[in-house]
């Protein structure tokens, strides 16, 4: 169970279905956007609203994000939400009969929650974060196993009161065909690329959102050579934009919209200047990038941003325009580049997708 089709909650479940399938041919899977099944209607209203803070009020979701008084104010708005989805989730699941229930989302998590609570069900539940903060929208008794995506995200569990037994640092799951192997220099062909030239890889999520024009201008500044690989998602506004501009760029531009070959782009790249969220986070790592954040949102972006800056994984830029002179810092010190994409290699969970469906599948096992 996720929320909103275009996220990467919705990626992390599709990650963890496939691992499932190839582990398991004969498993049935519901994979369900959780909120759209509940309310359809408050669905729409809640994303937009949710979006328009994040864009226009970064500061109030910075509040509102792992504030435990926040959290116990709005306690019983929650319990009443959840008892009204209660019979919702009934149906859905004396219809399915499932042995697990996995969410990548603190919402759908406390609805399965409190339904294990109100109806004594056996149902495991799975939490699975794809981000390096367990904030307090998820904890609950009734969850049986909570995957974090590292150890120190397991220890802020453990201080939040969840025993170490519940607790598996298996890692951000994301699509276990990332880890294919790929022939580069026929994806760099297919893209008309310059070869041997470095690659800088720019992207803002599924829904190509961050400052990736001002990121684009502010790197036709710099002095070191290197192309350019544009993925602007489901963001057509971004993608025109860009398109109009490209001429004027001096600099080989490959402009992409919403794609499904990431693992390609990422293993050309020498470098991802990109939004940090967790799955995209996982994804980098895994092969070995040099991550360049830029002016990420508090909240969850802010959190996995000074994770990985802790690591030696990632670089922050607090102004897009200064980009070309961070770019032009790490062209000219390949040792400190290489530095980067080491850490990106020692913090990476390659197999995560597939280590969670083990777990899960033993769940059914031990059910038969």
């Amino acid at each position: 169970m996720y929320i909103s089709e275009i996220s990467g909650h919705h990626s992390a479940t599709l990650a963890i279905e496939k691992a499932i399938r190839m582990l398991s041919a004969h498993a049935e899977i519901l994979n369900i956007n959780a909120f759209n099944y509940t309310n359809p209607i408050s669905e729409k209203v809640v994303n937009r609203i949710y979006m328009g803070v994040i864009k226009a009020t970064p500061k109030i979701w910075d509040y509102l994000y792992d504030n435990p008084r926040i959290a116990k104010k709005i306690e019983s708005i929650k319990d009443t939400i959840h008892k009204l989805n209660s019979p919702k989730l009934k149906t859905l699941f004396d219809k399915f009969k499932p042995d697990a229930v996995i969410c990548t989302q603190a919402f759908p998590c406390g609805m399965v929650a409190d339904f294990k609570k109100t109806y004594n069900s056996p149902i495991r539940l799975v939490a699975v974060l794809t981000d390096y903060i367990p904030h307090s929208y998820w904890i609950y008794d009734t969850v049986d196993y909570y995957i974090t995506p590292s150890e120190e995200v397991g220890i802020r569990l453990k201080d939040k009161g969840v025993e170490s037994a519940r607790i598996e640092s298996l890692g951000i799951p994301f699509d276990p065909g990332f880890n294919d192997p790929v022939v580069k220099d026929k994806v760099i062909h297919s893209l008309n690329l310059i070869p041997h030239l470095p690659v800088i890889l720019i992207m803002g999520g599924g829904q190509g959102l961050g400052p990736i024009k001002s990121v684009v201008s502010s790197l036709e500044k710099a002095q070191a050579p290197f192309q350019e690989v544009i993925v602007t998602g489901t963001n057509k506004k971004l993608y025109n934009s860009l398109k109009k501009k490209a001429r004027r760029y001096k600099r080989k531009i490959v402009l992409l919209s919403y794609v499904h070959n990431i693992h390609e782009l990422m293993s050309i790249s020498d470098m991802v200047i990109t939004k940090p969220g967790g799955v995209t986070t996982a994804e980098a790592l895994s092969k070995g990038l040099a991550m360049i954040i830029i002016k990420p949102i508090p909240g969850q972006e802010a959190s996995n941003t000074q994770y990985l800056m802790n690591k030696g994984a990632a670089l922050k830029i607090d102004e897009p325009g200064d980009t070309h002179i961070l770019i032009d810092s790490l062209f000219g010190d390949p040792e400190r580049l290489k530095q980067l994409r080491a850490s990106a290699r020692l913090i990476s969970k390659p197999t995560a997708s597939l280590d969670i469906a083990r777990l899960i599948l033993n769940f059914s096992h031990s059910r038969v």
